[in-house]
């Protein structure tokens, strides 16, 4: 058994180059081998947002706070809130952020695919987000 003590992980702020805006990660829990998957909680201020990106081996979001915005790529944009989750499956192309008026907070799981759980692609432009 492991017990992770809150405030034993550090918060990080979301790498400007995978992230538009102000972005906190603060990491829940990493397993170990052979276990695959990987979760954080993840906080966009108002208009902040990913780029778009994949997963080898898919996402879940549980938006805990906030509200948000969600896309696939080729698809609508859909608003997210408190208690929605979003499964977005290996692969697909997509992208997710705060409202452009209201903070989101969600808990994203992945898990690792040859030791690695995303790959990161072109920044989400403002028309897009719009």
């Amino acid at each position: 058994m492991e017990i992770k003590r809150i405030g034993s992980q550090p918060s990080g702020k979301g790498p400007s180059d995978y992230f538009t805006g102000t972005v906190r990660i603060d990491p829940l829990f990493e397993a170990s081998d052979p276990a695959r998957v990987v979760g954080a909680s993840v906080t966009f201020e108002p208009g902040a947002r990913t780029a778009w990106h994949t997963h080898p081996l898919g996402q879940t979001l549980i938006i805990t706070a906030g509200s948000g915005r969600v896309q696939r790529w080729g698809g609508q944009m859909e608003e997210v809130h408190p208690g929605d989750v979003i499964w977005f499956p290996p692969g697909e192309k997509h992208w997710h952020g705060a409202s452009p008026t209201t903070a989101m907070t969600h808990i994203a799981i992945q898990e690792r695919k040859d030791g690695k759980t995303v790959d990161w692609m072109e920044k989400v432009s403002d028309d897009q987000y719009q």
